[in-house]
């Protein structure tokens, strides 16, 4: 009769079991060369490390595989940080990895990102922190090897493009034991001559050559400069902790020294525009003054006494002849009525009655008769004709009816 006999779920629990309880197996790093390497569409990884001797299997979750700063890819050496752990379904053991660095170079841009995320946290990389660059800087200090492509950049770009700025170097270390050390140094020395702005860097090469411009002490020697910095560490592509922190970072040391030392011959020419376009300002205000002074200069005139009487004087000349025309046409017209008038009094004259036949009877009291009542027989009257008087006594009077008949 057998005895102890497990089934096969129970056996591969009982190695879960006994890996999870192994503490060199819950964390340790395994070195080797990536093979099999597949990205899953959930955002795991699947792949194998390998060395001459033998493989292992490996899983990255998504949530650790979103750290990774590289794609990995067949051929890698790399360095998995994980636990190993049986998968009880398959009976078989894998590595899970929570963190892969590459080999060599590897380790220094783990402790990269690990410091970038730390001093993030700190928020020695917010906006709020950096300190504008000058616009028109007079020195400029700079910290970088005395030696090298790096500083005669610095010094052509500087003087070619403004040969009045002053340019103050501080030698230092910039690689190798002792580099941040000195490069803390010189940042503290160069301010003593009282820069404008200070530029720290150096020329390019690998992430070991570059590594003291990624130590935590440049890191808050730049941040607690009071003076503005702007980082120049090696090419276009490489960027280092110091980039971050620097107010202003440059992706050259020849970027950096036209970020930091403006064109004086384009300042010049900016002077000029400035003072063409202040002459054509001042060009514009003074005709615009000087025709509203005249507009004034006219109003003044218009409201002078003089000119005021000289408009009454001229309304004066235009109301007499006015006055003149009035006068004239109502004496034309006082003329004709005269005419008119004239006319009819000819019509009605006397002696134009007398002239045409007709006569005028006085009595000798100079009374004119025109009726036969203011008469009596024997009475003496005087008659007017046209070329004189008559002398005449009343012999008969007779009446005149109103059917024309004498009575």
């Amino acid at each position: 009769m057998m005895k102890n006999v497990y089934s096969v779920s129970q056996v591969n629990r009982y190695i879960k079991n006994m890996f999870s309880q192994d503490f060199l197996l819950n964390k340790l790093y395994v070195k080797g060369e990536i093979s099999n390497c597949k990205y899953h569409t959930s955002g795991h990884i699947y792949f194998t490390i390998k060395d001459e001797k033998g493989t292992i299997n490996v899983i990255m979750f998504s949530g650790n595989a979103r750290s990774l700063t590289f794609r990995m890819q067949e051929g890698q050496n790399v360095i998995v940080l994980g636990n190993v752990d049986v998968y009880e379904k398959s009976g078989q053991y894998q590595l899970y990895a929570k963190e892969v660095v590459l080999d060599g170079e590897g380790v220094l841009y783990q402790r990269f990102h690990q410091l970038k995320q730390e001093l993030l946290e700190m928020g020695m990389f917010d906006a709020c922190y950096k300190k504008p660059i000058p616009g028109y800087v007079k020195r400029v200090g700079i910290v970088t090897a005395s030696t090298g492509a790096a500083i005669q950049d610095i010094i052509n770009i500087s003087h070619r493009r403004n040969p009045f700025v002053q340019l103050y170097l501080y030698p230092v270390l910039v690689q190798g034991e002792g580099a941040a050390d000195s490069i803390v140094h010189g940042i503290s020395e160069i301010q003593r001559v009282n820069p404008d702005v200070i530029i720290v860097g150096r020329g390019g090469g690998s992430i070991e050559d570059l590594w003291a411009f990624n130590e935590e002490k440049v890191a808050h020697a730049i941040f607690q400069c009071p003076i503005p910095i702007i980082s120049a560490v090696g090419h276009e592509t490489d960027t280092t902790i110091a980039d971050y922190v620097a107010d202003l970072r440059a992706p050259t040391p020849s970027a950096a020294a036209e970020l930091a030392v403006f064109d004086i011959e384009q300042f010049q020419e900016q002077l000029r525009q400035y003072e063409n376009s202040l002459l054509l300002g001042m060009k514009r205000l003074l005709t615009e003054k000087s025709n509203q002074l005249l507009a004034r200069k006219l109003q003044l005139e218009k409201l002078s006494p003089m000119s005021q009487l000289q408009q009454k004087r001229q309304q004066v000349m235009e109301y007499e002849d006015a006055l003149t025309v009035a006068i004239k046409e109502r004496m034309e017209q006082y003329r004709h009525r005269v005419s008119l008038l004239a006319n009819t009094l000819d019509g009605l004259s006397p002696l134009k009655k007398l002239g045409e036949g007709f006569s005028y009877v006085e009595d000798q009291e100079g009374c004119a008769i025109s009726s036969l009542r203011q008469v009596e027989v024997g009475q003496m009257l005087c008659v007017h004709v046209a070329d004189g008087d008559l002398f005449a006594q009343v012999k008969e009077k007779r009446e005149r009816k109103t059917d024309g008949k004498e009575h």
